[in-house]
């Protein structure tokens, strides 16, 4: 088990594009393992390899929907193929903003077509917080954090908030 520092708003690598990547390794294989013990010790449900200081298209989620259903994915070069044009509206965190939180509208469900640490192919359907989270997390392999989805008075006043947190002032 190794534990990946986190990186925090500020840090470059978070406002960067991703590289894809180019082939699955056991490089790749142990890095998603390292991202799945720091999410977990995190108590995340989700994590992006840019937010460990790693900028590749790499993404892991963990999510247990309100029915009690769980949804654990390893994914590689994630794309979004399909968003519903239904949105809904829900609170927000994550774990390069600690103790920021907020309310972001994203589509209720999508489509995602990826590569699975082992190479295969990986298509998934999802709505719920599995479809919201993995919106969540291919943002962050697109430099965007879930402040850039809220209004420009509101990402004023959270960025206000989080300097405050760090700085006592």
């Amino acid at each position: 088990m190794a534990l990946l520092e986190v990186r925090l708003l500020g840090a470059q690598v978070l406002r960067e594009r991703a590289a894809p990547v180019a082939g699955v390794s056991d490089e790749t294989r142990r890095l998603v393992r390292d991202m799945f013990d720091t999410m977990y010790e995190a108590e995340g449900i989700g994590l992006a390899a840019p937010q460990v200081g790693v900028s590749e298209r790499i993404l892991v989620v963990d999510v247990k929907e309100e029915d009690e259903s769980r949804h654990v994915h390893a994914l590689i070069n994630p794309v979004i193929t399909r968003s519903s044009s239904d949105t809904g509206r829900s609170v927000e965190g994550c774990l390069s903003i600690p103790g920021i939180e907020e309310t972001v509208t994203r589509p209720t469900r999508v489509t995602v077509e990826a590569l699975s640490p082992d190479g295969d192919p990986v298509r998934i359907e999802a709505g719920g917080l599995l479809a919201r989270a993995l919106q969540h997390e291919v943002d962050h392999l697109d430099g965007v954090l879930f402040i850039d989805r809220v209004s420009p008075l509101k990402r004023r006043m959270l960025l206000r908030k989080w300097r405050k947190s760090r700085t006592g002032r």
